[in-house]
């Protein structure tokens, strides 16, 4: 019978991904517009600064991404490579070693060695990979795939404050972009607490938390600097 039922950890992999870098473009790009406003900047000085932004987030969030997994592959590689020479020289080894683990998931010794004899028939290099280094394919590491989907999350993020530049007037642009960011990210992190299954109200209290905080005291410290230089 095959497999149908669904569990939220199948989201856990693209949900961080992708709620990680919506959150940190709307929160940064928004603090930074916050804060050179502050500072006394003129509408066209606001919208580069935030363009800047928003480009080098993105780029910094794809790299950085794609070096983490990259690592992480890396390390899956050398890792199966050892495993599959271990397969070839100690096959009997092998057995002990992966029936032991399902003894310690509570098989009997007997049901345990031949489990991990017919999986290891089956797929040698798959049932170790799986059970005894933790490899699948859900959590197999992919670094482009990864890194663009951060990219892509950073972007969509960093759009909404700078849309707000674009069609709001100077003076109502700092309340605007504020109140608007706050909403955006308690959405935000009542949506990824659903998608994951956890509680709304406090993933949106507590993403919207650490917004504020962002937002204020990058205003805080731009109005210092605009005051220093005038």
């Amino acid at each position: 019978m095959k497999h149908i039922e669904k569990h939220k950890t199948q989201h856990i992999g693209w949900l961080r991904a992708a709620v990680l870098g919506a959150n940190d473009g709307l929160i940064s790009t928004a603090s930074l517009i916050l804060g050179v406003m502050a500072a006394g900047a003129t509408a066209n000085t606001i919208l580069i600064a935030g363009i800047a932004g928003l480009v080098a987030g993105a780029m910094s969030m794809a790299a950085g991404e794609y070096v983490s997994v990259s690592s992480q592959s890396d390390i899956e590689k050398a890792d199966l490579e050892r495993e599959r020479q271990e397969l070839k020289n100690q096959p009997l080894h092998e057995h002990a070693e992966l029936s032991a683990i399902y003894i310690e998931r509570g098989l009997d010794p007997q049901t345990a060695s031949e489990v991990a004899r017919q999986l290891m028939a089956h797929d040698a290099l798959g049932a170790h990979a799986r059970d005894e280094l933790g490899i699948s394919d859900i959590s197999t590491s992919r670094p482009i795939q990864a890194a663009l989907s951060s990219a892509s999350s950073f972007t969509l993020g960093a759009l909404m404050p700078l849309l707000i530049v674009l069609i709001m007037p100077l003076s109502m642009l700092m309340w605007t972009i504020t109140l608007s960011s706050l909403i955006c990210l308690g959405l935000l992190g009542a949506l990824s607490a659903y998608i994951g299954g956890a509680s709304i109200l406090i993933a949106a209290a507590r993403v919207s938390f650490w917004g504020a905080l962002a937002m204020a005291l990058t205003t805080l410290i731009g109005s210092i600097f605009g005051v220093a230089a005038a």
